[in-house]
């Protein structure tokens, strides 16, 4: 089967690894589905694998993609849930705990493998193209707001970093939920396209803002920390998912303790989750934005344009 994967890891030049070309077909095992790809979204992650974070060489090859939505064996029209061994947060159930293409060959291919267990019925009210983008993205999006950040409608949360898959999911579903969302960006159409989605302000990275903020949506990491911690009302919350920036700012402890601020990190989601973010798609219309689609012979240039930031929303492949 057409595959994208990894053949080798290079942390300085990622794209150098990936490959695209014939891979076998996943095999049938007890207890797991072989789903018939539609259609499959890129993360950072899979740039992240390339340069060999969570990936040694001796898992090489590696089919990338964490996100798809398919038919399995049965006609069923699915979306998968990307964590495999989780039943309930951090419980093992047969496998290691681990994201597609980490252990497990994962979703830019014909076909793919996973748990029975790990598949979800695709909503009717939604495309494959629009399913696939919200098992990592959306879903880390969705834990960040509704289950970490302890925010309830009415409040104001700031995202920093507008246009990457999470930051958009932020705004959307915190608009769905009756929050005030603000936005920092440091390119000024970004942040003027996240109005467009429901933004209520978009601001410049590191402005003073009008007010300070109940909660802060952080994925970018060290170009934004500083001002996510000085943007917190006292008693206030920083969710953290990411760091594409950096993992190491000054840690400005004494303003965490004094405002006694909470710092809460968060990572994926879990079936349920998922579960509720496809009902509230499917109830309330809202919709994942998709930058572009591309059929999956186009992988690399998907991941150039991921590469270089140029993008706003998800880009998703289609075998």
């Amino acid at each position: 089967m057409f595959a994208a994967y990894a053949a080798r890891t290079d942390a300085d030049d990622p794209l150098s690894g990936l490959e695209l070309g014939e891979l076998p077909e996943p095999e049938a095992r007890e207890g797991w589905s072989v789903v018939t790809v539609r259609a499959a979204s890129l993360n950072h992650h899979d740039l992240w694998s390339l340069r060999g974070v969570g990936l040694p060489g001796e898992r090489l090859p590696m089919i990338l993609g964490c996100d798809a939505a398919g038919v399995d064996e049965d006609g069923n029209e699915v979306v998968l849930h990307s964590v495999i061994g989780q039943s309930g947060y951090g419980v093992r159930v047969g496998e290691p705990r681990s994201i597609l293409t980490e252990r497990y060959q994962g979703t830019f291919a014909e076909k793919v493998a996973v748990p029975t267990w790990n598949l979800l019925p695709k909503p009717k009210e939604l495309s494959f193209e629009q399913a696939a983008c919200l098992p990592t993205a959306w879903l880390t999006a969705y834990r960040m707001l509704f289950t970490n950040a302890g925010v309830r409608p009415g409040d104001t949360v700031l995202v920093q970093g507008a246009g990457g898959g999470v930051a958009t999911a932020l705004v959307v579903l915190g608009k769905a939920a009756g929050l005030r969302v603000w936005v920092t960006s440091r390119d000024e159409a970004k942040g003027a396209r996240a109005v467009e989605l429901g933004a209520d302000a978009a601001f410049a990275n590191g402005a003073r803002l009008p007010e300070r903020v109940d909660a802060v949506m952080e994925t970018v990491g060290a170009a934004t920390w500083s001002h996510s911690v000085k943007s917190l009302r006292p008693g206030g919350t920083i969710v953290i998912s990411g760091a594409t920036s950096g993992p190491n700012p000054a840690a400005e402890l004494t303003r965490i303790f004094f405002l006694e601020l909470k710092v809460v990190g968060s990572t994926m989601g879990t079936k349920e989750e998922l579960a509720g973010l496809l009902s509230m798609c499917a109830t309330t219309g809202i919709r994942p934005i998709i930058d572009s689609v591309l059929a999956l012979g186009d992988a690399r240039e998907a991941f150039e344009r991921m590469e270089k930031g140029d993008l706003f929303g998800k880009l998703v492949l289609t075998p």
